[in-house]
């Protein structure tokens, strides 16, 4: 098996001009539609140009020099650009639906994580499912990021993260990412040598066996008993290690002079204590909702594209560049959930006849 030989395909349009003999009035055909200058790219080479930039993270630069050994086109850079530019565009009602779908969806998983746009910090946060995903970068990792991104204040489900405070005064249901207490407990077993940690790590591993033999089963959801064989074990080792971290003692009255306002600072156990206790129902809520899920690791991996592009490329430079590439990205991970071909689908965006994937 090989490949043909790549040819660069140049399409010529001529248009006819006639003359009237009487009144010598000229009168010249139009040109296509789609034919707006005296020399441009066709769909086929900007859906190439576009899908390596921003589905492959490949530098414009970098790009450019691929496409000209590969195919023998003098593609600049800026050029590239514009490529993205006109998708970004073509992308903007289909951006909305894809919003609109995640609010309307009963479980979504939410994370964020950091980059750098030009000199400053900003945070990139992912909304998905199974079958959507929105990207959207922001200055600001809490309230006013999620509030400027507009899913957040309007969904009603179950959200799937990791704990970040940010969301805790929505109206939506919450549940925590079970992996994050698992490597919390690895931590607290192996460095602090407590005991209680495997016992809960057992514990929860448990549960989300129990889960996965129910729903192989055709159950809708736990049995009674074995529900409150659970949650009873659950007590005890969150008992057990409350009595192995005792709260801290107060501070002397030199000290409290000194101390700043606010919480005595506890040991990272007893702060896991404190969580899995008080938050005790968000982070058991995949025993009770069969359709949440154990973790939030399907939010990780769709952030983790976001990190190879910082790494292969670098940060942006500018708030339109990180814009352009959310949205594109949201649109391609979307379509490659769904099984649609990436390639026709990218080549009719630019054509102006982007091709919509299934919200619902």
């Amino acid at each position: 098996m090989d490949l043909p030989v790549k040819r660069l395909w140049v399409t010529e349009h001529r248009v006819e001009e006639k003359q009237c003999p009487h009144c010598f009035h000229l009168t010249r055909a139009s040109f296509p539609a789609t034919v707006k200058a005296p020399a441009q790219y066709g769909t086929g080479i900007q859906t190439i140009a576009t899908y390596l930039v921003e589905g492959q993270s490949v530098p414009y630069a970098r790009a450019s020099q691929l496409l000209q050994e590969l195919l023998g086109v003098q593609l600049s850079a800026g050029s590239i650009v514009s490529f993205v530019k006109t998708c970004h565009q073509q992308l903007a009602d289909v951006e909305q639906e894809l919003k609109a779908g995640l609010v309307k969806a009963s479980v979504v998983n939410q994370d964020e994580t950091g980059l750098r746009v030009g000199t400053d910090g900003w945070w990139v946060h992912v909304c998905s499912t199974d079958r959507l995903t929105h990207y959207a970068a922001h200055p600001c990792r809490g309230r006013a990021g999620l509030d400027a991104i507009g899913i957040a204040p309007l969904f009603r489900g179950t959200s799937v993260h990791d704990g970040l405070k940010s969301y805790q005064g929505y109206s939506f249901t919450q549940a925590l990412c079970n992996v994050h207490h698992l490597r919390e407990l690895t931590f607290i077993e192996e460095e602090l040598k407590q005991a209680w940690a495997r016992k809960m790590k057992d514990l929860l591993l448990d549960m989300k066996a129990e889960v996965e033999q129910a729903k192989a089963l055709g159950q809708q959801e736990l049995d009674v008993l074995v529900l409150a064989r659970l949650l009873c074990r659950y007590d005890e080792i969150l008992k057990e290690g409350y009595q192995a971290n005792p709260p801290p003692p107060p501070p002397r009255k030199t000290e409290q002079s000194k101390r700043k306002p606010g919480r005595a600072k506890q040991n990272p156990a007893r702060n896991l204590l404190d969580r899995c206790s008080t938050c005790k129902w968000q982070v058991l809520r995949f025993l009770y909702d069969f359709t949440v899920p154990f973790d939030n690791n399907l939010a990780e991996r769709d952030l983790r594209m976001i990190k190879v592009q910082q790494k292969v490329s670098g940060c942006f430079r500018t708030e339109h560049g990180i814009a352009m590439f959310c949205r594109i990205r949201s649109y391609l991970s979307t379509l490659r959930k769904q099984g649609i071909a990436l390639f026709s689908a990218l080549n009719n965006t630019l054509a102006g006849h982007p091709v919509l994937p299934t919200f619902a």
